[in-house]
């Protein structure tokens, strides 16, 4: 999400915040913040785990701390520092894409670096933001979010509100400070932990947005950064929504002319519209009758989040077909449980935190419409320009309309003056982070290097492409700078 370089004078006055650590006339964190080093137990399979302190509010640091939750994989070899990851969301947890850490990144890469992710603050073992109980979440999940009807407005505009509510009620302490800028100044308090003069860091979806804050924040900071599926921190939250619900359909469109070239693709019309076609109708029938799936309701947002899902991976793709071809009798398991993966719903009926902090993070990181009417509007607007998903992705973000504190961030460009080249990769045909927010993102930096996969699915590296993979691994080992506008072409 990201354009340009539009930056002016008054404009940089008035980001100071973009000039130091902690912000305009903040007093600096505590020494013994910075100076502490981290206590590492053995936590299994070869990993160790450790407890981060950092202040809960930068601007009054000696107040109160929060525990962040660090895991490292140590190098296998030569080692030259730590590599922390983040897997985006917002609202992902570092610690399980840590304990995934032999998949994340190559061998090269874990051969040269201790390999650390760390649960940002609000999310997973972090002082966790808490809203709502699992049943309702459940309830808030499956409640119709495209109303087309006075009473479904109502009803849902009052689940927002206690959503948020929600909140504001069980973690009223934590909700100011959980934006992307305060998790970014708690990587770099992490870094120094580490014992890294400079931070080596890949960044994945919501991940390129806190890589690119914390260049933005320590420019002089930075060794290498590889920010994956990048996001458009210039946009604003209706443009974001927009661009996502455009993004799934570029991604359903090059699924469906997949989906044709097999002899049973549920798609009948074989045609691209006709199959965008097809998916709103079953899409619209869930609305009043809803798909059976497991005992509950397949309604029709979880039926669309089922769908959604398997965009994010080509190799998901088979799923989405089977899903299809179950919904077509009326049967909505499939899908369900795809949304289930999405929101982080475990087959007991418990959840992650995820989709909770997901929505307390974007909710402060930038200002969304306020009133009712104003989000209406931009629902229709989205569901004209992108029929199916536009209205769906504008209005479940509805909460953040009664959101309890103010955005503690606004939508602008980040530009990361001074700091080395910093690698930005995008997909062009990314279901959740359209392809143009990745140029947008590497226009902005003042040394951003853009490279381009020509292929599908949520980023790039380690996802096929033997050429996204050399280029990430030679920038991050041995600092070779690719040039910028390089494109990687389509897997065969």
């Amino acid at each position: 999400m990201r354009r340009g370089r539009p930056w002016r004078r008054a404009v940089v006055m008035a980001v100071c915040v973009t000039l130091t650590p902690i912000g305009c006339g903040a007093d600096p964190p505590p020494p013994n913040v910075y100076d502490q080093r981290l206590a590492w137990d053995d936590c299994g399979d070869g990993f160790e785990c450790a407890k981060l302190r950092v202040p809960l509010d930068y601007r009054e640091p000696q107040r109160e701390e929060l525990s962040i939750s660090v895991i490292r994989l140590p190098a296998t070899g030569d080692r030259i520092g730590s590599i922390v990851i983040n897997p985006g969301g917002p609202g992902g947890s570092g610690i399980d894409y840590g304990r995934a850490a032999r998949s994340v990144l190559s061998p090269q890469v874990r051969d040269r670096f201790d390999v650390v992710g760390f649960d940002p603050r609000g999310v997973g073992e972090s002082a966790p933001v808490e809203c709502l109980s699992d049943k309702a979440l459940d309830a808030f999940l499956a409640l119709d979010a495209t109303p087309d009807s006075p009473v479904e407005l109502t009803a849902l505009e009052k689940a927002s509100r206690r959503f948020a509510d929600g909140c504001q009620t069980m973690s009223p302490r934590l909700l100011p400070h959980i934006g992307t800028a305060n998790a970014a100044r708690d990587m770099d308090v992490l870094r120094a932990a580490l014992g890294d003069e400079r931070l080596t860091y890949l960044g994945k979806s919501y991940g390129t947005h806190l890589g690119a804050m914390y260049a933005d924040l320590f420019p002089a900071r930075v060794r290498a950064l590889v920010l994956d599926g990048a996001v458009d921190p210039a946009l604003s939250r209706v443009e974001m929504n927009e661009g996502q619900a455009e993004g799934f359909a570029v991604a359903f469109r090059a699924y469906a002319e997949d989906c044709f070239t097999i002899p049973d693709c549920p798609l009948t019309s074989r045609t691209v519209d006709g199959a965008m076609a097809e998916l709103s109708g079953l899409l619209r029938r869930t609305d009043g009758s809803p798909l059976r799936g497991e005992g509950r309701e397949v309604t029709e947002p979880l039926a669309t989040l089922g769908a959604l899902t398997p965009l994010y991976d080509r190799r998901s793709w088979p799923v989405l077909t089977e899903a299809l071809r179950q919904a077509s009798t009326g049967d909505g398991t499939l899908l369900l449980h795809s949304a289930d993966q999405l929101v982080g719903r475990s087959q007991d009926g418990t959840y992650s935190n995820q989709t909770e902090a997901n929505m307390a993070i974007n909710c402060v990181d930038s200002p969304y419409p306020r009133q009712l009417s104003a989000f209406a509007r931009a629902a229709k607007q989205a569901e004209q320009r992108t029929p199916g998903f536009g209205a769906y992705v504008m209005w479940s973000t509805l909460p953040c309309a009664f959101w309890p504190v103010p955005a503690s961030e606004h939508n602008r460009p980040l530009v990361a003056r001074g700091a080395p080249p910093i690698l930005v990769v995008g997909t062009t045909r990314d279901p959740a982070t359209p392809y143009g927010w990745a140029r947008a993102m590497a226009s902005q930096l003042e040394s951003g290097v853009l490279v381009t996969f020509e292929g599908d699915g949520h980023t790039a590296y380690l996802n096929g492409s033997s050429c996204v993979d050399a280029t990430v691994d030679a920038y991050l080992v041995w600092g070779r700078i690719p040039e910028d506008g390089m494109r990687c072409p389509e897997i065969e």
